[in-house]
């Protein structure tokens, strides 16, 4: 997926992560799903297309100490290390295109808000799939967040697969059993409104 590389290095090498669609100052939905599915600072988490969201300052803050942050852009990670200072030392941080990624260990939360609706060719979120069921724990808690049906078709020059609960849910089936959905609307930072699809699942297999 080097296309997909070059695609979202540019994009972080040309415009700061406060001015692109999917910042929030607080990440108070991911923040409110963590919490109301039971996930705490005991547990260890995956941040899938973290970037340079604050997420992960939020959880620094919270006390989390078990903390990874993949993302397939370079730029986005130094960016929030960057902002972080010394604190990015108490988290791993890992430059890795998802649909190529081969954990080495599991987590007990996996976390994706807005990457895995990128993947718009059925191999990818096959490739998806695998990594997931390699990385989670049995039990663990994923939580997903793709656009909602009516939700942008496009977001940063690339195609997006918009979805409900009932297809995320028929995606993930193999390996996930949903718990619960949700939706919640995003402003941009220009004010444009994004519609959201959040979804909760539990490893089953």
């Amino acid at each position: 997926m080097q296309s997909d590389e070059r695609h979202w290095t540019q994009v972080y090498k040309h415009k700061a992560h406060t001015a692109l669609s999917w910042y929030q100052d607080v990440p108070e939905p991911s923040l409110r799903a963590l919490s109301r599915f039971g996930a705490s600072p005991s547990c260890s988490l995956i941040d899938v297309g973290g970037g340079a969201s604050n997420l992960v300052d939020a959880l620094l803050e919270q006390e989390w100490e078990d903390i990874t942050v993949l993302d397939i852009a370079a730029p986005a990670l130094q960016a929030a290390k960057a902002r972080l200072g010394p604190l990015a030392d108490k988290v791993r941080w890992e430059v890795a295109d998802i649909t190529d990624w081969h954990p080495s260990r599991t987590f007990d939360v996996w976390h994706d808000r807005a990457a895995f609706h990128f993947l718009t060719v059925p191999e990818q979120r096959e490739a998806y799939r695998l990594a997931l069921s390699h990385g989670v724990a049995e039990g663990g808690l994923v939580i997903i967040s793709t656009f909602a049906l009516d939700g942008p078709e496009m977001c940063s020059g690339l195609p997006a697969q918009r979805y409900d609960a009932a297809r995320l849910a028929v995606e993930m089936s193999d390996t996930l059993g949903l718990i619960e959905s949700w939706r919640n609307d995003h402003i941009t930072p220009w004010g444009a409104n994004q519609s959201f699809n959040w979804c909760a699942f539990h490893r089953i297999a």
